[in-house]
């Protein structure tokens, strides 16, 4: 058998997944096109011990609903370092919510989510009254708080 042949041998089917396996959905949003955070973010995760799904840079709002319905995520976490968070992030979370199917997932934000740096209590409490979760700053008790928040959040997953 040549190599050719044997990559068009199918996988086994993959068992389904229980609720404490479901994935984590990772996703720039839409504007911004940077992608240490996301990497960082999916290692950190996966350091955590749960599967990472990274949807990338530059998402579209379609696709990140498209995948959060198909996967039926433990979590879905929003990066932003361009400062453009705040904005897209409103946007986002309220499509997201809009689904019934996606109402109840857990999701969360965080980075710089504005232009100039720490957001006013005021853009935090939009975002959490939007339908986010929690909301992280960029410092590093933001990624403490983000460890915490991980571990309690997939530890008691529903399916």
């Amino acid at each position: 058998m040549s190599t050719s042949e044997s990559l068009d041998v199918p996988a086994p089917p993959r068992p389904p997944r229980s609720a404490g396996d479901r994935p984590v959905l990772v996703s720039g949003v839409r504007s911004d096109a940077h992608t240490w955070n996301l990497v960082f973010l999916q290692l950190l995760i996966e350091e955590l011990g749960h599967e990472v799904v990274n949807l990338g840079p530059c998402v579209p709002e379609e696709l990140l609903i498209s995948e959060a319905l198909q996967l039926r995520p433990a979590l879905v976490v929003i990066s932003s370092v361009n400062g453009h968070g705040y904005q897209d992030g409103l946007h986002l979370i309220r499509r997201l919510r809009a689904d019934d199917r996606l109402a109840n997932v857990p999701a969360v934000i965080g980075g710089k989510l504005g232009i100039t740096g720490g957001e006013s209590e005021s853009h935090l409490a939009d975002l959490l009254s939007a339908g986010f979760d929690a909301v992280f700053d960029d410092g590093a008790e933001g990624v403490l708080s983000f460890r915490r928040f991980v571990g309690s959040i997939t530890a008691g997953a529903t399916p």
